[in-house]
């Protein structure tokens, strides 16, 4: 997290940055999908139906989150063979843990939700326990530290937010969409809201202002120099070296539960869009693209990653979002084949959140665009709202049925 604006807008920027970063998380990309699903009681792939039609509806968001999904794996997969790796001083290790973590996470993932509960109940406190234990050890010092760089102005204070923006919102893109799924099992508008709350604006402020105040702490102590933005790196400095393995062993153990996550999320997706194709075929093709990505370590290349997921996921929250509004706050129900609006809205806002990429990939001269996720999303939102004005949609083809009480 650090990564993205510490050395350039300093620490409270970055923190303004992460506390931005969250809320928009939430209101923008989590809550309408959340009451969606709360008021329809229906899985992402049947409300999106509204705004890309009941066919186009299987492709996006149905089909596009099942195989974004498999990004995700291979990201998960290349940090934690790496971090074991590295926690058993075993470099030749990466490779066969990377083959055993991504097809185990397929198979845990094709077993079903409560299969992944399970893992999932325990683990997460073992980072819970290291950001605590990186808090004690530096965050006294947070407050010192000062970039190198000299004095922050307001356009490196401005930067250093617009980073943190486009990183987070582009990590978080499909968990915001996949609200839908979340939402479907509240009680009430309140559970809905809460789960934003708790688990979205205060995850992200917990988890990445923790790591950016640890970075910072250890800057200003002198542990790590100022091209250090990993804060692993800090603590290995200063625990005792078994300690440091164990950190390492239990960080990567404790990511397991998101990789199988990711492949129910997938298989979900395309036991839905291809109910006639063996899940076990098509999640173990997904799986094997993973492993690729992971093996070549494309998948280490996060910003690459985030912008790709940001770009994709944008306009399809922002989209989703406009129809609601303009349905009064509710549904509308399928529309036939293809709802021209929504796919105008994605492939316009998904064309400007890719353009950072683009720039990367081909090194071309064009000019930046700041927190390319939430720009593709106001695009997305945008022209859908247009569209949907010049009567640019499908007829509904179906009434929505929305659950007494929801």
């Amino acid at each position: 997290m650090s990564a993205n604006g510490l050395s350039t807008g300093g620490l409270w920027a970055s923190l303004f940055g992460i506390v931005l970063a969250g809320l928009i998380c939430h209101f923008l990309f989590y809550l309408v999908p959340g009451l969606l699903g709360l008021k329809t009681g229906l899985p992402l792939y049947v409300v999106g139906t509204s705004t890309f039609g009941a066919v186009g509806g299987l492709i996006m968001p149905g089909f596009l989150m099942g195989v974004l999904q498999f990004g995700w794996l291979g990201v998960n997969t290349f940090g934690s063979a790496d971090a074991l790796s590295r926690g058993f001083h075993v470099p030749g290790l990466y490779y066969p843990i990377c083959v055993i973590w991504a097809l185990g996470a397929a198979f845990v993932g094709l077993k079903g939700i409560q299969y992944v509960a399970k893992i999932a109940t325990y683990l997460p406190l073992i980072p819970l326990v290291v950001l605590i234990l990186g808090l004690v050890l530096f965050g006294a010092h947070a407050g010192s530290y000062h970039p190198a760089a000299g004095a922050v102005n307001f356009a490196g204070s401005l930067t250093a937010i617009l980073a943190m923006v486009a990183s987070i919102v582009g990590f978080f893109a499909t968990a915001g969409a996949a609200g839908v799924d979340f939402g479907l099992n509240s009680r009430n508008k309140k559970d809905v809201s809460m789960g934003g709350i708790v688990g979205v604006i205060l995850a992200v402020v917990f988890t990445a202002g923790i790591s950016v105040i640890v970075v910072a702490g250890a800057r200003a102590t002198g542990v790590i120099d100022e091209g250090t933005t990993n804060m692993t790196t800090a603590l290995a400095k200063k625990v005792p070296e078994g300690l440091f393995a164990a950190i390492m062993i239990g960080l990567t153990l404790a990511s397991f539960p998101g990789a199988c996550f990711s492949s129910f999320i997938a298989a979900n997706s395309f036991k839905t869009v291809m109910p006639k194709v063996n899940p076990f075929v098509s999640v173990g093709l997904g799986a094997l693209v993973s492993l690729v990505l992971a093996l070549t370590k494309v998948a280490g290349d996060l910003p690459s990653v985030f912008g790709l997921i940001g770009a994709s996921f944008g306009p399809i929250c922002g989209a989703m979002a406009v129809d609601y509004l303009l349905a009064g706050g509710n549904w509308a129900g399928p529309r036939a084949g293809f709802n021209p609006a929504g796919w105008i809205a994605w492939a316009l806002g998904f064309f400007v959140g890719i353009l950072p990429n683009i720039k990367v990939w081909l090194k071309l001269d064009i000019p930046d665009i700041p927190a390319a996720p939430v720009v593709a999303f106001i695009v997305g939102a945008v022209v859908y709202f247009v569209c949907a004005k010049l009567s640019l949609q499908t007829s509904v083809i179906a009434p929505a049925r929305v659950p007494v009480g929801k």
